[in-house]
């Protein structure tokens, strides 16, 4: 591959200035990595002819450019768009037994939490559960079952009837 051993060399010899470049027009060090990253990209996809350009050097820098610019105007609109539709709506603290209920249930096993969210949160069926988990259904009745117990064990003073979906979200 004549092409790869070409572009490494660019590569080499251009990464680092083009990262200071990228930080140059980015004010970011992250957003510079992404850029420079995204250019390097359009160069290795178009190398046979780019390799020919009498400057990949400046075309490289005007893809972090361009790239640049259309990532500040995204931002722009999406700042817009946000004061528009004003600061998100508050979120009510969770509930005591939601806590509670959050506590008891990273207490069991994988198996027994993800059966029980399915079944109570998502109303799934124990066959749909079972299907989708790859495991006979008297697994999942067992993992159910087992699950409750234990929850009962952890949450002795709640009742069910006071724990409602909303609290655990």
């Amino acid at each position: 591959m004549r092409h790869a051993q070409s572009f490494d060399e660019f590569y080499r010899s251009t990464a680092r200035r083009m990262m200071s470049y990228g930080y140059a027009v980015s004010g970011d060090h992250t957003e510079a990595q992404d850029l420079v990253q995204e250019a390097f990209a359009r160069a290795w996809r178009q190398w046979g002819r780019l390799s020919e350009h009498p400057a990949p050097e400046a075309w490289l820098r005007l893809v972090v450019s361009r790239l640049a610019n259309d990532r500040w105007r995204h931002l722009h609109r999406w700042r817009a768009m946000v004061s528009r539709s004003g600061p998100p709506p508050t979120t009510p603290p969770p509930s005591e037994n939601g806590v509670l209920l959050v506590r008891a249930l990273r207490q069991l096993p994988a198996t027994q939490r993800q059966a029980l969210a399915l079944h109570y949160l998502f109303d799934m069926p124990v066959e749909e559960i079972a299907r989708e988990a790859g495991v006979p259904l008297g697994t999942v009745k067992s993992w159910l079952s087992r699950g409750r117990s234990r929850l009962a064990v952890l949450l002795p003073d709640v009742h069910i009837d006071e724990l409602e979906a909303n609290d655990v979200n």
